[in-house]
């Protein structure tokens, strides 16, 4: 599965780089989410990978501590990047005459620089509140370096660690959530006035891929860090924890390109050049 998510991403990397037609808006941010998860898979995957070969299952305290940052930092950043994708579908549907103009290269750079900061300012934060806090021991029950399997290690009262953590999951998720309902409201809404069925297809065939990755990514963090907690939900934490940070960037470039032509097309058109040179 971590093969499967480095070679995908980079795929959809290098087909974006190649193919001219996938110079737009929308393919700029599916190539920063790829560049996200990348980034995201590798700041845990390759000591959980070592951990599965090894006995004795340790790291260092400073590794988990830039883990915690990095995987908050770019978790969040990706949310963000999902509410400014739900945006860009808006307007492509919605104005599509007017979708280069709205769409320039300078607010589309802006929107991703906007996400990245917004996610490590929030990951900064949070970390610093957390390691901060005085450990009676040093076993982690989880997979990585996570937020609340870290404040479980504590020796003083986290209340206002778990009421932070609840603030900041509320607006890093709740937010660009309520932009991709907005968005996606309003996409509807002008679909329904499409007389042809061709064209409402085409119109929902635009975002299906960002909307089904919405649902993977959002779904899964709200049940872990926005619902009641309870004595049973440390292993559900982290069962659905392997979900978005394993599956998600696995299933994310597979979702967007079988599901997209141009970029199968372009896809077909790398391997065609391959095989001529071959």
């Amino acid at each position: 599965m971590y093969l499967v998510t480095i070679v995908g991403n980079f795929l959809i990397l290098l087909l974006i780089r190649l193919d001219s037609r996938l110079h737009t808006p929308m393919y700029f941010f599916l190539s920063v989410l790829s560049l996200v998860d990348l980034c995201y898979t590798n700041s845990f995957a390759p000591q959980m990978l070592a951990h599965l070969l090894s006995v004795q299952k340790s790291i260092p305290f400073m590794s988990c501590v830039l883990q915690l940052y990095i995987s908050l930092a770019l978790g969040g950043s990706e949310f963000f990047l999902l509410g400014a994708m739900a945006y860009d579908c808006y307007v492509a549907v919605v104005a599509p005459l007017r979708y280069t103009v709205i769409m320039h290269g300078g607010l589309c750079l802006g929107l991703a620089a906007g996400c990245l900061v917004a996610g490590f300012v929030n990951s900064l934060m949070e970390t610093i509140i957390t390691f901060r806090l005085p450990l009676c021991h040093n076993v982690i029950n989880h997979f990585a370096c996570e937020i609340l399997a870290v404040l479980r290690l504590a020796c003083v009262d986290i209340s206002f660690n778990k009421v932070m953590v609840a603030v900041s999951g509320f607006l890093l998720i709740m937010l660009p959530f309520s932009l991709v309902l907005f968005s996606y409201g309003r996409i509807v809404a002008a679909v329904l006035h499409i007389r042809s069925s061709q064209g409402r297809s085409k119109a929902f065939g635009t975002c299906a891929s960002h909307l089904t990755v919405v649902c993977m990514c959002f779904g899964a963090t709200i049940f872990t860090y926005l619902r009641p907690r309870s004595a049973s939900s440390v292993e559900e934490e982290k069962t659905v924890a392997l979900v978005y940070a394993v599956v998600a960037p696995m299933l994310n470039p597979l979702i967007y390109s079988l599901r997209n032509k141009e970029v199968m097309a372009a896809l077909h058109k790398v391997l065609e050049k391959f095989r001529g040179r071959g």
